[in-house]
């Protein structure tokens, strides 16, 4: 298959799939413990959602597709793009990041890289997705530990699965995707800060996990180009 229709087909994927985002969301349970501020219904009933969701998976799938080698990733990859795009506007929207899609996500990014070791038999490719999953989820744990009321533990679960991603992807970018993220966030935090002209606003919760898939894309395009 040509580049060109790899970015078509990945893209024209990546858009079929978000057709279900609004539907999805609005299956998922609530937590119990810590309900959102407002209901996973509610957000699912956006007239933006479903735009939203259709258009930046299909940019993103296409943008990947054009960056990443060799081309069959994309095969796991664009149904991804789809569920990231949720987390990020969830996670948004009330700083939560649903278990569930996560687990399925990460589920997902496991049997790709299961099915191109039977297809290609490049063992270097499991062993670094393994370890990416392995160091970002335990790097990502332990900042939990050290702060607990800054991050959530869907921010650990996430980083498992972006650890994934950019480990079988290389060790370039695992490192740029992570430190991208961290640096993005530390960047908007600051940002927001000055606006508001309020050392306060450094203390205000803010979603990380828009933040975390922001990085893995740019550590993806960055080492690409």
């Amino acid at each position: 298959m040509s580049p060109g229709a790899v970015v078509l087909v990945s893209a024209a994927l990546a858009a079929l799939l978000a057709l279900g985002v609004p539907a999805l969301l609005r299956r998922l349970p609530e937590p119990a413990d810590d309900p959102p501020a407002s209901p996973y219904v509610d957000l699912a009933g956006s007239a933006l959602l479903l735009p939203l969701a259709v258009s930046v998976s299909a940019a993103v799938a296409a943008l990947l597709a054009w960056q990443v080698t060799p081309s069959r990733l994309m095969v796991f990859l664009a149904p991804l793009v789809p569920l990231l795009v949720l987390l990020a506007y969830v996670d948004w929207r009330v700083q939560r990041l649903p278990k569930q899609p996560i687990l399925a996500a990460t589920v997902v990014g496991l049997l790709g890289v299961g099915f191109e070791w039977l297809w290609v038999r490049d063992t270097g490719a499991v062993i670094g997705a393994v370890v990416g999953l392995v160091l970002a989820r335990s790097a990502f744990w332990l900042l939990w530990r050290l702060m607990p009321h800054a991050m959530g533990f869907g921010d650990v679960r996430l980083a498992a699965l972006v650890g994934l991603v950019l480990g079988r992807l290389g060790w370039d970018e695992l490192a740029v995707g992570l430190w991208s993220g961290l640096a993005v966030f530390g960047l908007w935090g600051i940002g927001r800060a000055l606006a508001r002209r309020s050392r306060e606003a450094m203390r205000e919760p803010l979603a990380y996990g828009p933040f975390m898939i922001l990085g893995m894309l740019l550590g993806v395009l960055a080492v690409s180009v």
